[in-house]
This record gives structure tokens, C-alpha cells and sequence, in this order.
């Protein structure tokens, strides 16, 4: 058979894994990633606390994707903007679509659209200096309410209540968190609709929350004992609920730094205000329709994510994959853009290894092939595109230009990438 040529589009970690998967498929066939930013790895770079470089790793052996198996990677091409779906279809015998989902999903409330609410994953990408959110400096005020208690909710609450001192050796540069922390924090509420058993956040997170000084822990009603329960991460979470209990509640006084109150089986009715948040309003309790408000100057949403394109997979107005991730012949999707948005950098490995079969087995049943692949892209497509040298050259200012106690300190600004990315190297023409 034939080589296929592969197009993918978006290069996160579903995107490089299911390279990795397609070239144990194909030794060498041309496999091309392709990212609307001039740097690769998505979610791993801007979605990943910034405080979390070992999660970051991970990209060591996805550049080895480039480096050594010979797989393509174009940045600074966006479709719908730079290219059309149909001209990538028509360019490659296999177009999978990694795109991911972005767009913060919204509470669905009266007031959700009100000044002072903002989503988890936009803070996060500020804190990791996407050049997408450099408008964006959130006026927090000095008390916050965090709705969500999954691990990105968690993620958040740590970021805007660890003490400044302690991001050392981190990734976050002085400039986000300056524009995200413009004055500290008094007092932040994390409401969950779940149990404090059945929260969705890892018990490892918790325990780092412990670890941190200056900050007091607060349970709105008593925790259940770890041993009610059977289930072992659970098991494991309420462990770590009771650590942060017993560790802080006694220790800290009211004038301490940020008081940290969990709150747990509360639905979310309304944020009130008028000119901006003020207060948000749940029901939930042992009757499950008990009132409680919480007084806000900001409110930070960490229920999940939505796809903010209409037309692709997920959007309101685009087909629907089936259950092994087909959209039409030749054209897939994985990762978050096929399941949703859940599940780990790790499980998103397992799906694409799942797709890079399903692309494998539908391309043995004698489908034609031998379209040409990138060079049959239109012209000013190719002219735009950045390639993986010009990353290298990006990662190696943002590595000369670190501050103090800092790994690296990301540029944030679209042109200065594209600058770095594009320069003619030395040597060259």
C-alpha cells in the first residue's frame, strides 16, 4: 500500500501522541502537524499550571517527534483564517483534527456575563503568558469565589493564594503574575457541587496546598472520615481534606493570609450585582434546595471547557464524530475534541492510539491514496508557515532571558514570536 500523507492538525499532546502512534503505523510516510501559533504543544505549554514544570516534561519526548522521527511541524497556520478544511482534505489523504477545546464553558445563570467573572482556563493562559490573553488583567478584588473543584480549579486557587516566594523555580513570570495578582487576595470560597468525597480533584493536589505557608483552610460542615467510604481515591481525597483541616484551621488567625473555605453539594443560582459581581447565590445543603450566598468581588469559573469554533467538532454546528472519532472519509478528530474535555495528558495518549488505529485499519480497505501533502497547500499558506527550527530559536531566547529564580520567561507578544521564529538563521540565505 501506498504511504498516506497525514495532516494534524493542532500540536497539544493529542497531536503529538497520535504522530507518535501514526509513525509506528508508517515509518515513512510524511506525517505534518500543524498549529495556528508559531510554537508547538498546546495545552502542555499555556494549560499547565506554571508552577507544575515537571507535568511539562512531557515535551522532551515530543520533540523528539521533530528532532528524530521525522515528523513535520507548521506553525502560524489557523484554519478558517490561513486555510480552509476542503484545502487541507485536498492536500493530504488524511486530515485528524487535535484541536482541543478552549473556550471556558459558561455557568448558564443569570449574571454569569457580569464584570468581575472570568473562566479558569483564560486565567491560566494569562498566567502562562498566551499571547491570546495579553488584555486580559482580571480585577479580583480581595475576595474571590471559585466555582469548581476539579483539578483546574484547585490549579487556580493555588496560583492566586501561593505566596510569591515560593514560584521559584517555577515558569511564571513576574509580569502575569503581577497582572493577575494586582493586590493579594483575602479570603477565596472553592464551591463544588460534588461531595467532599466525590470532588474531582486528585488528593496529590491537595496535599501540595498544604505544604504552602501563610494560608488557613476552612470547611464550611464536618468532613466525613476517610474510612466511609470503600472507593480509594476517595479514600485518599478525604485524607488529604482532613490534613488540610487539622494542619491549618488551629494555627492560623484571621489576620493571617488567604483564608482558603471549601464548600461542598452547592449548586450555583445566580451571580448577583448590578455594575459588577457583588455575590453569588446556591442552593444545595442536606435538602438540597438549603440557600447560601457568598459575598464576591470576582468570580472564576472551572466547570469545563466548550469549543469556541461553530464549525468544528463539538461546535453547535458541526457533524458530530462517531464513537472511534470518524467526521467524514479520511477526516478524524481525538483527544478532548472527540471525548470532551476530560481526562489526563496521559489518557489522551491512550485515545490516540485508539484513532491511529482506526486510521490504519480504514486506510488498509483500499482507499486511494498518494495526494501530495503540504506542497499542495495554496502558496500564501506555505509563505506564512513557521517551522520547527524557528520554535528552537524561540525556546532558546525565552531560555537566555529567564529572570532570576525563573526556568524561562515566555514571550507573550504574537510578533516577537513570529520575529524570533521567521529570522534567517546564521549561515544561512
Amino acid at each position: 500500500m501506498t504511504a498516506p500523507s497525514i495532516a494534524i492538525v493542532g500540536a497539544g499532546p493529542s497531536g503529538c501522541y497520535l504522530a507518535q502512534a501514526l509513525r509506528k503505523q508508517w515509518a515513512e510516510t510524511r506525517i505534518d502537524i500543524i498549529d495556528r501559533l508559531p510554537v508547538p504543544f498546546g495545552l502542555v505549554r499555556y494549560g499547565v499550571a506554571p508552577d507544575h514544570p515537571g507535568t511539562k516534561a512531557v515535551t522532551r519526548q515530543f520533540e523528539r517527534l521533530f528532532e528524530r522521527d521525522g515528523i513535520g511541524f507548521h506553525g502560524n497556520l489557523a484554519l478558517g483564517r490561513d486555510l480552509a478544511l476542503d484545502e487541507l482534505r485536498e492536500a493530504y489523504d488524511v486530515v485528524a483534527l487535535a484541536t482541543g477545546l478552549a473556550a471556558d464553558r459558561r455557568l448558564g445563570i443569570p449574571g454569569d456575563d457580569l464584570p468581575g467573572v472570568y473562566g479558569a482556563g483564560a486565567l491560566t493562559r494569562r498566567l502562562n503568558d498566551h499571547p491570546d490573553e495579553q488584555g486580559l488583567r482580571p480585577d479580583l478584588g480581595r475576595r474571590a469565589v471559585i466555582i469548581g473543584q476539579g483539578n483546574v480549579g484547585i490549579d487556580v486557587l493555588r496560583l492566586l493564594s501561593k505566596p510569591e516566594a515560593a514560584f521559584e523555580g517555577s515558569e511564571l513570570s513576574p509580569e502575569a503574575l503581577a497582572a493577575c495578582r494586582a493586590k493579594p487576595l483575602a479570603r477565596l470560597d472553592i464551591v463544588g457541587r460534588s461531595s467532599a468525597a466525590e470532588a474531582k480533584c486528585d488528593a496529590a493536589m491537595l496535599r501540595e496546598l498544604g505544604r504552602l505557608a501563610g494560608l488557613s483552610f476552612h470547611f464550611a460542615a464536618p468532613l466525613p472520615a476517610p474510612e466511609s467510604t470503600e472507593d480509594k481515591a476517595a479514600g485518599q481525597r478525604l485524607a488529604a481534606f482532613h490534613e488540610l483541616a487539622e494542619r491549618h484551621t488551629e494555627r492560623h488567625t484571621e489576620s493571617d493570609g488567604c483564608q482558603i473555605h471549601f464548600h461542598f453539594g452547592w449548586t450555583p443560582e445566580a451571580v448577583l450585582g448590578e455594575a459588577r459581581v457583588g455575590a453569588v447565590r446556591f442552593h444545595g445543603g442536606e435538602s438540597g434546595q438549603e440557600p447560601l450566598e457568598l459575598a464576591a468581588d470576582s468570580v472564576i469559573t472551572a466547570i469545563g471547557f466548550a469549543q469556541h469554533d461553530p464549525d468544528l467538532p463539538g461546535g453547535p454546528e458541526a457533524p458530530r464524530p462517531d464513537d472511534q472519532g470518524r467526521l467524514a472519509p479520511g477526516l478524524y478528530c481525538t483527544g478532548w475534541l472527540r471525548r470532551g474535555p476530560r481526562g489526563t495528558i496521559p489518557e489522551n495518549r491512550q485515545d490516540a492510539r485508539a484513532v491511529a488505529a482506526i486510521i490504519a485499519a480504514d486506510l488498509g480497505a483500499e482507499r486511494p491514496l498518494g495526494r501530495p501533502g503540504f506542497a499542495a497547500l495554496p502558496a500564501a499558506a506555505i509563505a506564512r508557515a513557521t517551522d520547527f527550527a524557528g520554535w528552537k530559536r524561540i525556546q532558546a531566547v525565552e531560555a537566555a532571558e529567564a529572570p532570576a529564580g525563573r526556568l524561562c520567561r515566555r514571550i507573550p507578544d504574537l510578533a516577537r514570536l513570529l520575529e524570533i521564529a521567521q529570522a534567517t538563521p546564521v549561515g544561512g540565505p
